[in-house]
Order: structure tokens, then sequence, then C-alpha cells
């Protein structure tokens, strides 16, 4: 069964000169973690990473620019986002039963982000893009964003958002005064990116973002970035929301929802409680949670899903959301 990953990361050299020429590691604890083997395999779009997917068990990567993206790097982000669409458009043209790929926008631009998006999709034959939720001190729902939503809406590209590292004074009240190093593990992968992813995706909700774009589809890493696991009490706001629908509703309509490498078969059951078994996307979050051994391949066949629901999470799923059709 072919089992295609739509959540696994790379990373260029020129992008992480810019967070450095920036400072953006000295404020943004998530840039250290892409050193050492961590950032070879980053780096690495060819053979090495080709023979970590085989040792997985894993038939196809989803290509994606790790976090921070460049949610930062303001108005010169619009040419480093064509380029490095350009070279991973490459990569996926060297090996294309191998790699498939989400667009890298200059964010912070949101008229040009929109282009970029199109060119991707359009041209480049990219399967949507991946945003890292707030740019500065603005969130995803601020209406200067409309253009690149309206745009993956029209195309029928769907959005992965990604965490990224709370902001400063988040981690001063809530993730401080334990110790450097642990302070930022529990603000950034120990708790604190999937909670800030989670809230953007409610914000989303709750702006009425998918009421005015019903067609909008978004994907949360990590089994719903805790939302899934608090339902029933955001459930609890539709008496105060002014929704067009449930909140319930826009997690079967709008939500898809991927493992991210936490292959854990209670977590599946959960998520496909909510959204159904129908919106559940595999993913191995690679490097970061990759194992050797056919980790995932492991997992897939255990995960206790009947074989056509197994074939979804697999690569069906993925394929019907992307205009793939069946393979």
């Amino acid at each position: 069964m072919k089992l295609i990953g739509i959540e696994e990361h790379f990373l260029t050299t020129e992008i992480g000169a810019a967070w450095h020429a920036i400072g953006l590691d000295a404020v943004d604890p998530s840039v250290a973690f892409h050193a050492g083997k961590i950032e070879g395999r980053l780096l690495d779009l060819a053979d090495d990473r080709l023979a970590l997917m085989d040792e997985a068990g894993l038939d196809v990567q989803v290509l994606s620019l790790t976090t921070p993206m460049l949610h930062d790097l303001g108005p010169a982000s619009v040419d480093l986002a064509r380029r490095t669409n350009d070279a991973l458009a490459a990569a996926v043209a060297r090996h294309p039963t191998r790699f498939q790929a989400l667009a890298t926008l200059p964010v912070a631009i949101p008229e040009e982000a929109a282009l970029e998006l199109e060119r991707c999709v359009r041209t480049l034959g990219f399967k949507g893009t991946m945003l890292c939720g707030r740019v500065g001190d603005r969130h995803l729902d601020d209406a200067a964003f409309s253009p690149i939503l309206h745009c993956a809406e029209s195309l029928g590209a769907p959005i992965l958002l990604h965490p990224r590292t709370p902001p400063a004074a988040v981690r001063e009240a809530y993730y401080s005064g334990i110790g450097p190093v642990v302070d930022a593990a529990f603000a950034t992968f120990g708790l604190g990116w999937h909670y800030d992813a989670g809230i953007q995706f409610i914000r989303l909700v709750l702006a009425g973002t998918f009421d005015r774009m019903p067609g909008l589809q978004v994907i949360l890493g990590h089994w719903g970035e805790l939302v899934l696991f608090y339902a029933e009490r955001l459930a609890a706001m539709d008496r105060v929301s002014g929704l067009d629908q449930p909140i319930a509703t826009y997690l079967r309509r709008n939500l898809w929802v991927t493992a991210s490498g936490m292959f854990l078969p209670h977590y599946l059951e959960r998520a496909a409680a909510i959204v159904g078994a129908d919106r559940l996307l595999f993913s191995t979050d690679f490097p970061y949670q990759y194992r050797p051994g056919g980790d995932a391949r492991r997992f897939l066949e255990t995960c206790g899903l009947d074989e056509p629901a197994r074939a979804g999470f697999a690569h069906g799923n993925w394929e019907r959301l992307t205009g793939q059709g069946a393979d």
C-alpha cells in the first residue's frame, strides 16, 4: 500500500543564513533546533533522504519548509520564496514518484504571497502551502491575510497550519523560570508550539473565516494540535460565536488532521471520531520524529483502521484532497 507523508520538512542554506542575518536565532529558540544531524537531513533532497524514507517505509514525502519559514523576513522574502520554490520544483522533477511539494510563501506581503501560491500550484504543480501562524503580532485571521486564504480556496489548495514559537511575552509569562534549556523546550516542541497552532485554527473559525470561505481546507498536525481533545468545550462557544454553523461542523467540513510522527492508535481513534476517518492524513514529521526500523509502515499496519480507511489514511485521502485521484 502506497504511503505518503504530508508533513516532511526541508531547509536551504540561503534561508538559514537569512534567519541569522536578522538575528532570528536570538529571539526564536526553534532556529537552534536546525543543527547537526537534523540540519543535514533538512538540507538533503537526494539520496540520503530517499534512503531514510525507504528505511521508514515511506513512499512519498510532501516537502515543506521548516518553521519559522519566511514569516519574519519582510519584503526580502518575496524573491527568496520564488528561488526556494523553484529549487523545490527541481527536486520534485528529479524524483517525481518520491516527492511532492507545498509552497513557501512571503506571508508578510500577502498580495505577493497569493500570487506566488497561484504560480506554485498552477505552474509548478505544488499541492498546497504551509503557513506558520502569526506574522509579527498579526494572527492569520487578520484581514490582511485574506488574499492568501481566498487564493487557497479558489485553487482548491489546502493549507498545512504548522506550529511556530509563541511570542516572547507569552513565553515569559507561561514558559519561563525553570531553566533556559527546559524553558525553550517547554515553549516549543514540549507544548507551546502546539497550543499556538491550535489557537490559530480556532481563531480562523471564530473570526468567521470558514463562513466567508466555506471551501477553504486547513490541515493541523500532531493529531489536531490539541484542538480535537477539547472539541466538547469548544462547542460550548456556539451560543456566543454568532457563526453560521456549530463549531463541530467546521471541524468536519474544513479541517484535516495528520499524525506528524505521533504514532498512537488512541489519538487516531479520537481524530477519526471528530473529523471523520476520511479526513485523516499520514505524516512522519521528518526529520524531527524520524525513527529507524520501518516505524511508519508498522504504524500503518497496526493502527486499527479497516482496510478502506487504512488506504485512505495512507494515501487516498491526500490524493482526494489535492485532486490527484485514486492510485
